[in-house]
């Protein structure tokens, strides 16, 4: 939730003709949205709460595509400044790294419900490395009942954007590997055309 949250603050860094409505549109559509999330939490709907959860990212996540869309747009007209430009590729680059690591929290072996339901983290979409240490090993390191929090997420997500790979940990399935080609083509497109064009602007 603080990671929507933030992507939702991030956005009043963009020029106002790169957002669809006020500044603090997205703020209050995720402020509600996260107000039925905890509202279902706390009456025990656990599918309610499922799809909000979903919902939160799915709306951040466009909201992200289409403020790229408009900037990669206006960009031959030369509209935006130097500083302009630069500060939404920043921000559209942090944004970008906080809403895939929240698609794949969401998503990852069936979610951070059910994983928690688990003792342990053995099967997953990604291959953490602490998936393949032995359980003499896990012992020693006090991991016997290591699971994935949203931190590991978002490191795999910060490496996606980074280095255009997921590094240290292996993808395993489909769904998950057209994530990251996504989350990768939206970093290229901000840091090489966006990055690119405010310094040759400079």
């Amino acid at each position: 939730m603080l990671a929507l949250l933030a992507v939702g603050g991030l956005r009043l860094a963009l020029p106002r003709r790169l957002a669809v409505g006020p500044d603090w549109l997205l703020l209050l559509v995720i402020g509600v949205l996260i107000s039925l999330y905890l509202l279902a939490r706390k009456v025990g709907s656990h599918r309610c709460s499922v799809i909000l959860g979903h919902l939160m990212v799915a709306v951040v996540t466009a909201d992200m595509l289409w403020s790229l869309y408009l900037l990669v747009a206006a960009l031959p007209s030369h509209r935006e400044s130097s500083e302009d430009l630069l500060r939404s590729a920043c921000a559209l680059w942090v944004a970008n790294i906080l809403v895939f690591a929240s698609w794949y929290w969401r998503l990852d072996a069936g979610g951070p419900h059910i994983r928690e339901l688990r003792a342990d983290h053995l099967d997953g979409d990604f291959l953490f490395p602490q998936m393949t240490l032995t359980t003499l090993a896990k012992r020693e390191m006090g991991e016997e009942f290591w699971n994935p929090g949203f931190v590991d997420y978002l490191f795999l997500a910060f490496n996606t954007s980074t280095a255009f790979s997921p590094t240290d940990s292996p993808v395993l399935t489909r769904w998950a590997k057209v994530l990251m080609m996504l989350q990768s083509m939206i970093s290229l497109a901000t840091v090489v055309l966006l990055a690119a064009r405010a310094v040759n602007i400079l």
